[in-house]
């Protein structure tokens, strides 16, 4: 895919900052753990997003690199009740995360439950402080009218970004659903897109829709096709 007229391409090493590279598979193992903290640190990436039981390895095998270690709340549905999900949060950045992916409670919503919605977010942003907190909105479940209520909930009760999807569900990351996040939470709320993003091809396309920040598994080989002079 060809970068649009006026602008530089995108180098590899800007593609890496934008990348949160990501292993939650509940078989996944310490070993694979460190090959995805040490593929972080050689690439760039901005982050590695691990499971809350590997949190405490990522955050050592990360000590004195550049990418962050971060971790997820209430995943991958978003049914906990909120006292457990803002407990795991807050947990999660007492052990080291620098950013929480919370999964909103997505039932609620579709339920119309809005306060209850709102205050489940709410109490995972202030269980994290500091803190950034992504939002993930599940989008393959939600209708755009319920994705912008989510959002709003969202931007509402002090998240720092919307998601798109958890990954585990019957959908990711579309164009269609970044740009209508884009348009409704505006340029000062993050935008992460997430799910199915397995080629450069997807990665350019989901940054020009107005995502800001990717979460990939296949993000090496993304890298290794720019470097190489795919997509370009």
């Amino acid at each position: 895919m060809a970068a649009p007229m006026n602008e530089p391409p995108l180098t590899p090493a800007a593609l890496a900052a934008c990348i949160d590279h990501t292993l939650l598979k509940p078989d996944a193992t310490p070993a694979d753990i460190e090959r995805l903290c040490a593929q972080a640190v050689r690439f760039g990436f901005k982050a590695v997003c691990v499971n809350p039981w590997h949190l405490s390895l990522a955050v050592r095998c990360l000590r004195n690199s550049a990418p962050a270690a971060i971790t997820v709340a209430g995943f991958p549905l978003g049914a906990s009740q909120t006292l457990v999900k803002a407990r795991e949060a807050g947990l999660a950045v007492e052990q080291g995360a620098a950013e929480v992916d919370m999964v909103l409670n997505i039932g609620a919503l579709k339920a119309g439950e809005m306060a209850l919605v709102r205050q489940d977010i709410f109490e995972v942003v202030q269980a994290c402080g500091p803190a950034p907190v992504k939002v993930i909105l599940e989008t393959c479940l939600l209708t755009d009218a319920e994705k912008e209520l989510a959002c709003r909930l969202a931007v509402d009760a002090g998240a720092a970004f919307v998601k798109t999807s958890t990954g585990f569900s019957s959908g990711g990351a579309t164009e269609a659903d970044v740009r209508l996040l884009r348009s409704i939470v505006g340029p000062q709320i993050g935008v992460k897109a997430s799910g199915g993003i397995r080629t450069l091809d997807d990665a350019l396309r989901l940054l020009a829709a107005g995502a800001d920040r990717l979460g990939a598994s296949a993000s090496v080989r993304m890298i290794t096709e720019l470097t190489t002079g795919g997509g370009a």
